[in-house]
């Protein structure tokens, strides 16, 4: 690979804070199948001290994944302060990620499914701007989600649902939040650009208001080590037109509940921050620095890589993660070394479906 290029191979995880860590992994494993374990991590957050009120904070973060393709969820929990929820209603639109999108290969399965679990059915089954059918949901926990038609399946497991497949992010302009999505994380091919009254969007807070929605997908296949589990991927920018949305975390610290972050897997971190740098996107956080030198890893659990951070022009957080190691079979000691193989080349799915043998049961959780 050139050096003046980098490489995004597709959505590792969404962020998502929680008050109480292991009810809530076991709440998305029953609801999600997030059942395989990548990482667990209970250090202190350092590196972020400034978006946690300018200190330094003890957290426990778990990032766990549906092998039947997709991104994982990373359940990140303060261990030394009481996570603050926000003091309003969230609403279609305000800034931020307001939903996750979950990918559903049967979407009528899918709803059947979840409408005998514990959460909230916000929208029936209608056509989406894209003209394929969705629903949205929300969790025990006050959180929004998508469910969107996909039919890509990593490794089949019988279930009508895989991983994360997008988000639904609101923005105050959507031609400046463009340049990151379009430009820089090559979302480069528009679904659909419309203006207006939505149908699949009634039964969501404000969701009968007018909008402009934006849905983006990219048009190449994407390289690296992780890129055929992720699988294709899609963003959606939605922007208010005649109410004025609110900042999601305005008053509150990265890691409180909701959505926190969006996180892409990348090879090339120094040619990626020169393009954010070019684009007027600066890292705002690096895991570098705390090294001093970008070829050491930084440890998260028993993973290890080199992570960063930009902000969109509201503020929300985007990460990149150039993973370094993650555990295959942690119990033999056999880790995935990534630092020595050809970055723009997916690992083959016989080693990627090994990953499974992490699999959680939910009373094992703790």
């Amino acid at each position: 690979m050139n050096k003046e290029n980098y490489i995004i191979s597709g959505i590792q995880q969404i962020g998502i804070g929680v008050e109480y860590l292991a009810e809530a992994w076991k709440y998305y494993i029953g609801i999600f199948n997030f059942d395989v374990k990548i990482l667990d991590d209970n250090s202190v957050a350092d590196i972020m001290a400034h978006y946690m009120g300018g200190k330094p904070r003890r957290k426990r973060a778990v990032i766990a994944i549906n092998m039947q393709g997709g991104g994982g969820i990373e359940i990140w929990n303060h261990q030394e302060r009481n996570p603050l929820k926000p003091n309003f209603t969230l609403q279609l639109g305000d800034l931020g990620c307001f939903a996750a999108k979950i990918k559903s290969r049967n979407l009528k399965q899918t709803y059947r499914e979840l409408s005998k679990k514990n959460v909230k059915i916000l929208t029936e089954i209608s056509k989406s701007i894209d003209e394929k059918e969705t629903f949205f949901i929300e969790d025990r926990y006050g959180n929004t989600f998508q469910i969107v038609e996909e039919s890509y399946v990593f490794r089949d497991e019988k279930r009508s649902t895989g991983g994360i497949v997008g988000a639904v992010i609101g923005c105050t302009d959507i031609e400046k939040t463009l340049v990151i999505f379009r430009d820089l994380l090559e979302y480069d091919r528009i679904l659909a650009d419309k203006t207006g009254v939505f149908i699949d969007t009634k039964g969501l807070p404000s969701g009968n208001k007018p909008f402009r929605r934006v849905l983006l997908t990219e048009s190449k296949q994407r390289k690296g080590a992780f890129s055929r589990m992720f699988g294709q991927s899609y963003i959606e920018l939605v922007q208010a037109l005649n109410h004025i949305p609110n900042k999601i975390y305005d008053g509150r610290c990265w890691g409180d509940p909701g959505f926190i972050q969006i996180c892409y897997d990348v090879r090339n971190m120094n040619a990626l921050e020169k393009k954010c740098m070019e684009l007027g996107f600066p890292f705002t956080a690096n895991s570098a620095v705390k090294q001093k030198n970008v070829a050491q890893s930084f440890k998260m659990g028993d993973a290890a890589g080199h992570f960063t951070y930009i902000e969109d022009p509201d503020g929300y957080l985007i990460e990149f993660v150039e993973t370094h190691k993650i555990p295959i079979l942690k119990k033999m000691g056999i880790y995935l070394n990534l630092r020595n193989r050809n970055p723009e080349k997916p690992l083959p799915d016989w080693v990627l479906k090994m990953l499974r043998y992490a699999k959680m049961k939910q009373d094992k959780i703790k």
